[in-house]
């Protein structure tokens, strides 16, 4: 059974636009590395969710190393200039502080110790960031299985 075209418009399900956005973009990061491999070829992607979280990959290098390069190449301005400007420090530490009570509450609530309630809202930013490990750990094992296949390719030459 083949698969059928996808109409090219925003899909109105959240859940079903999260879900999309994960299985694509890792599928894009996917072929990215590919690329890279296949063709002996320096490529950085970017990508920042619908909620402001960056994914990148430079495939070979840093990414701030590929940007300065790219910088020569276009004539854009030198990368040591701040692109963003810094968050207040007492800001970004309330916020941290606020984060990782999150956290260690949501550990608590999994792994059963303190019945303690939680939010809606802390639920789902404990929801958001199982999703993001979830992704890092199967990046991981894909980099790790592409490392296993690239050493049994070797040994088989």
């Amino acid at each position: 059974m083949g698969r059928g075209r996808v109409q090219m418009k925003r899909i109105e399900n959240p859940v079903h636009r999260q879900v999309t956005f994960c299985k694509r973009r890792a599928g894009l990061l996917k072929k990215a590395k590919e690329l890279s491999v296949l063709c002996d070829a320096e490529i950085g992607v970017v990508i920042f969710s619908a909620h402001g979280k960056l994914y990148e990959l430079a495939t070979k290098g840093t990414m701030q190393e590929l940007i300065e390069r790219y910088g020569k190449y276009t004539g854009g301005p030198p990368a040591d200039e701040p692109m963003v400007e810094p968050m207040d420090a007492k800001k970004e530490i309330e916020m941290l502080k606020q984060e990782i009570e999150i956290l260690q509450k949501g550990l608590r609530y999994m792994f059963g110790g303190g019945c303690e309630y939680m939010s809606l809202n802390e639920l789902l930013v404990l929801e958001k960031h199982l999703e993001i490990w979830i992704n890092h750990i199967r990046s991981t094992k894909m980099d790790i299985m592409f490392q296993e296949i690239q050493m049994l390719r070797n040994k088989g030459s």
